[in-house]
């Protein structure tokens, strides 16, 4: 009788981890079709990336096709601002949001299941990309609208070539380089 028990209890665990692979594989598909596909920034070069922005305290960081908020989980961490991070993901999003409370930053950050042209950028001092150059080059004519003048966008892997002469500032790494723009 116990091995019977067990042997069904088996089989329910494996039926529930396949159904949560196959949903984090269509999510996974889903957010690539949409225009970014999960690639997440490596954990060693985050300080690298951020660190030539000057983020203060008092900021107000987004992250466009924010995955897990790695970005954003580090800036709050590090400079104690303020932000939110946007994605289409329901399930990395929910990822980020267990991580957050985890390190205790709920109050000051948050991540919202959503397509990152109906967030609103307005109160953006920081908006970090990580996204395909095409889906970045939608995004231009919407942050050129919305940003404050001053506003400093980070896009990783990917130059924003509209922007060439907002260019203030490019970190050559490998695999990907890192360009900073300042809104006028």
């Amino acid at each position: 009788m116990l091995a019977l028990i067990l042997y069904l209890f088996s089989l329910i665990a494996l039926l529930i981890f396949l159904i949560f692979i196959t949903v984090y594989g269509i999510f996974l598909i889903y957010s690539s079709i949409k225009g970014a596909p999960y690639v997440p920034t490596r954990k060693k070069v985050i300080d690298d990336i951020l660190a030539p922005a000057k983020i203060k305290a008092n900021n107000f960081f987004m992250e466009l096709g924010s995955g897990d908020g790695r970005i954003l989980r580090y800036a709050g961490k590090k400079y104690n601002c303020q932000g939110i991070g946007v994605d289409v993901n329901p399930i990395l999003v929910a990822w980020a949001k267990i991580l957050t409370r985890l390190e205790r930053q709920e109050k000051k950050i948050d991540f919202q299941v959503k397509n990152i042209f109906d967030a609103d950028s307005r109160r953006a001092d920081f908006i970090y990309l990580f996204l395909m150059p095409e889906l970045t080059q939608k995004l231009v004519a919407k942050m050129n609208k919305e940003l404050k003048p001053g506003a400093i966008v980070i896009a990783h892997a990917f130059p924003v070539k509209p922007w060439a002469n907002k260019l203030f500032y490019t970190l050559k790494q490998l695999p990907f380089s890192t360009y900073y723009y300042q809104i006028r």
